[in-house]
This record gives C-alpha cells, sequence and structure tokens, in this order.
C-alpha cells in the first residue's frame, strides 16, 4: 500500500496537522491499531455532573426500533487478551443479588422508555451462560415483565463460551425462543488457547458446538483470533476448517490487541515475535469468500443462503440502544452512558459492588456517560456504516443531518485518494484495501476532542 503522501505531487507539502498528514502517517504504521467498535469509546467518558435524569434523555428519542442489551459481567475463567468489564471467582450470592438489581434497573428503564418496540435483543458480558440454568431463565422473564420482551419475538442474541454451556442451559435458552448463539471460540489449537491464557481444550469444543447443533438453534456465530503467538498461516487455516466444519452461519475474525492491564499485557507478551496478523487476516478472507460466505466488515463474514433475513434483522441499524446490567452501555442520539469503565481486577469488582449496593431511585437516572455534540453525531453515524462493506449511504446521511457527507466531512476524499474507499452518487464504499485498514481508518475519524479525551484516560 502505498502512503498517501506519496501519491501527491513531489512539490506538494503536507502541514504537519493536516488530516492528509495524519493518515499517511497512519498508514505508515501498522495496519492494527485500534479497534473502532463504538464511538465515542468508553474511555471518553465522564461523570454527568449532575446526573441525568432518564425520562429526560428518552422523552424525544425515537423508539420504534430499539436494541435492549444486557450485560453479565461475569466468567469462568479471565483470558489473557479480555478487557471486556467481566469478573470471575464471584461470591455465593453475588449472582442472585445482581439480577434483583438488574429488575429494579429494567423497570425503571421501562418507565423512562414509555411507549416502545424493540427490534433486537442482545445478552452479553462477560458470559451469560456463567448463570445457571433457573438463573437464565430469571434473567428472560426480567425482560418479559418489565417490556414484553420475549426471545420468540424479538431477535435474540446470546453470547455463550465453550466451558460454560450445558445441555439445561441450552434448554433454557432453546425454550426462552433465542434464536442466536454465538461462541467465543478463538483458537481450536490447544496450545494456541493457552497463548491467550485460555485453557482450553479441542475435544470440548468440538463436544460444546455438537451440543449446539442438536439444539437446534437457526442461528450460531463463532469468534476467532489471529496474531496468537506462535500461530502460523497453517494453524489459522486449521482453526477456521475447524469451525467451517460446525456449519456456523457467521464467523468473526478478531486481530489480537494487547491492551493496557490485561493478562497478556501484564506478562508483557506481544501479539507475535512477527507481526503477521495481515497474512492471517487476507489468508482467512480467502478462505470464507471460497466457503460461501461473504463480508460484511473487517470481522464479520456471513454465510450467503435461506437464513439472510435473519441476520439482517440481527444487524440492522436500530434508533438507540437501552443498556442493562453493570458494564451496560446504553446509547441515544446525544447521550451515551453506562456504568463506570474498568479492566483491572479490582477496579472491576470495586464498580460491581457500587452497582449492587445502589439504591433503587438511583436507577432512575444516568451518571457517567458522554454528550454527544453534532459534529460527534456526524462521526458516529459515518463510522458505523463506513466500516461496513455495504458502506456509507449518502442519502441516508443526508436525511439524517441534511447536509452532504463529503462537504462535512472533506478528509473523507482523502480515502479516496489513497486507494482506500470509492465513491459514487449513491454511496462511499470502503475498498478491500480499505476494509482490511478499518482499524486504521476508524481511529483517524475521531474528532480531536475525543481522541484527546481517550488519550487522557487513565487506565484502571
Amino acid at each position: 500500500m502505498t502512503a498517501l503522501s506519496q501519491m501527491l505531487p513531489d512539490d506538494q507539502v503536507l502541514p504537519d496537522d493536516s488530516p492528509a498528514a495524519d493518515l499517511a502517517r497512519r498508514l505508515a504504521g501498522p495496519v492494527y491499531q485500534g479497534y473502532a467498535y463504538g464511538y465515542p469509546h468508553k474511555t471518553a467518558y465522564a461523570p454527568l455532573t449532575p446526573p441525568r435524569a432518564l425520562t429526560e434523555i428518552w422523552s424525544s428519542e425515537p423508539k420504534r426500533a430499539l436494541e435492549l442489551y444486557v450485560h453479565v459481567p461475569f466468567c469462568a475463567m479471565r483470558c489473557g487478551f479480555c478487557n471486556l468489564f467481566t469478573t470471575v471467582n464471584t461470591d455465593g450470592d453475588t449472582v442472585a443479588r445482581m439480577l434483583a438489581q438488574l429488575a429494579i434497573e429494567a423497570e425503571r428503564g421501562a418507565q423512562a422508555l414509555g411507549p416502545a418496540q424493540l427490534a433486537r435483543m442482545a445478552i452479553g458480558g462477560g458470559t451469560p451462560t456463567f448463570l445457571d440454568p433457573d438463573e437464565l431463565d430469571r434473567l428472560f422473564a426480567i425482560l418479559a415483565d418489565a417490556f414484553g420482551a420475549r426471545p420468540a419475538s424479538v431477535p435474540t442474541s446470546v453470547e455463550v463460551s465453550p466451558e460454560t454451556v450445558t445441555a439445561e442451559k441450552l434448554a433454557v435458552l432453546r425454550q426462552r425462543g433465542v434464536q442466536r448463539l454465538s461462541i467465543g471460540v478463538q483458537s481450536f489449537i490447544d496450545g494456541e488457547a493457552r497463548a491467550l491464557a485460555r485453557p482450553q481444550q479441542r475435544a470440548v469444543v468440538e463436544q460444546t458446538l455438537d451440543r449446539i447443533a442438536a439444539a437446534g438453534f437457526p442461528t450460531l456465530n463463532i469468534d476467532l483470533i489471529y496474531g496468537i503467538p506462535g500461530q502460523t498461516v497453517a494453524s489459522w487455516l486449521d482453526s477456521l476448517d475447524a469451525a467451517l466444519a460446525s456449519r456456523p452461519d457467521e464467523i468473526f475474525l478478531y486481530p489480537l490487541y494487547v491492551r493496557p492491564l490485561t493478562g497478556l499485557a501484564r506478562s508483557k507478551r506481544t501479539a507475535s515475535a512477527q507481526d503477521i496478523r495481515l497474512a492471517l487476516y487476507r489468508a482467512g478472507r480467502e478462505r470464507l469468500l471460497a466457503a460461501g460466505f461473504e463480508q460484511v466488515n473487517m470481522r464479520c463474514f456471513r454465510r450467503s443462503g435461506a437464513r439472510e433475513a435473519e441476520h439482517a434483522r440481527h444487524l440492522a441499524r436500530t434508533d438507540g440502544t437501552l443498556g442493562l446490567g453493570c458494564g451496560a452501555r446504553s446509547t441515544t442520539a446525544t447521550l451515551h452512558y453506562s456504568s463506570e469503565y474498568a479492566v483491572g481486577r479490582g477496579s472491576v469488582k470495586e464498580i460491581l459492588a457500587a452497582y449492587l449496593a445502589r439504591p433503587p431511585e438511583s436507577f432512575s437516572a444516568a451518571h457517567y456517560g458522554a454528550t454527544l455534540s453534532s459534529e460527534d453525531r456526524k462521526r458516529a453515524h459515518i463510522l458505523l456504516a463506513l466500516l461496513e462493506a455495504a458502506g456509507l449511504s449518502r442519502d441516508d446521511y443526508h436525511g439524517a443531518f441534511g447536509t452532504n457527507v463529503i462537504e462535512d466531512v472533506p478528509q473523507l476524499r482523502l480515502l479516496v485518494e489513497a486507494g482506500l474507499a470509492v465513491v459514487d452518487e449513491v454511496c462511499i464504499r470502503l475498498t478491500q484495501a480499505g476494509l482490511e485498514r478499518a482499524d486504521v481508518i476508524g481511529p483517524w475519524l475521531y474528532t480531536a476532542e475525543v481522541a484527546a479525551r481517550m488519550e487522557s484516560y487513565a487506565w484502571r
């Protein structure tokens, strides 16, 4: 890939602080710079002073197609790469207390929303199947009582892990009507799993996948990681072939990032002695395309076929997200809010303890988050659409903001000049070179203010 600065005339000098110079520097650096999965990131959040009443937050929001997200902040083990909000070694009554608080939070959230229609539900974490069958059933009962939300009528996805899936838990999920399971396998190679500080055996993973297949869930996603220490193209393709043998409907390919305060960061292990993540990504992409998958974005590959409509419902854009549970994020057009963010074990436990001790009235307000400026709203819209293979619809942007996206964010033209995107009257779409550099393009599109807040975040 030729850097942008090399594509310009020899007599053209880029100011050091120009978007073009910034893009050129980023393109000259590593392909993997930062996963842009939510804008603004939680590291840009701060206490809301004073707290914002949920009724005020949601009063003027469209609520025709909301996402309901529930965060279960528990895992049987903490993987070395994980920087999600989760904890292990819970005390005897911690889960029961969490569910009791979740019921209060759901009730207050439903009151704040008023009449609303759910487009989808997602249960994540952490590991939702850390809960026992009765606790899982209780969780869905809470959602049904508060929102009338039943997976049988609302597309619902649940995250699971190989070591926590039992036939009894799967039976609860099927009885409740859950349509999609997402299982974090990461690698089918036992040595690679150990390198991720994930004591996992391939035989157990395959038994779990057989159990899921027998339960008959309509949609299965498998998560894999590339860039693991010691991983080769051959071992990576072995994992992909093992995943394909289970006939999943989706496969997500995640590059390994070693983030602050994670197990891998504490052990000072790097992604690999030689960074071959791009070669692994390309090999994986070609294997999946040859197997009849289509690329949805840099990470997601979806099997073409009869279940495409079901996938589309899960991936469709929503009006916003109401997040429930310690660690969940809620999003509206002008405010994103959540519990406090942390990665370190001690800090996560402190935040969870504070959540479990919250009085009922506290769940009627948001206490921590980020207010989105008009520019932030535009960037969030652009990032959500541009990093998808389908691209950013110019009409959708105009409908949302009443302006021309190219005029609002002229730096998008630089992506075209660099061969990372193409633009026509309908949309702006990343090229294959752009898709594989989504982790460069995403952070490059952050506003300076958000980037500065993220940079100044004190990891805890």
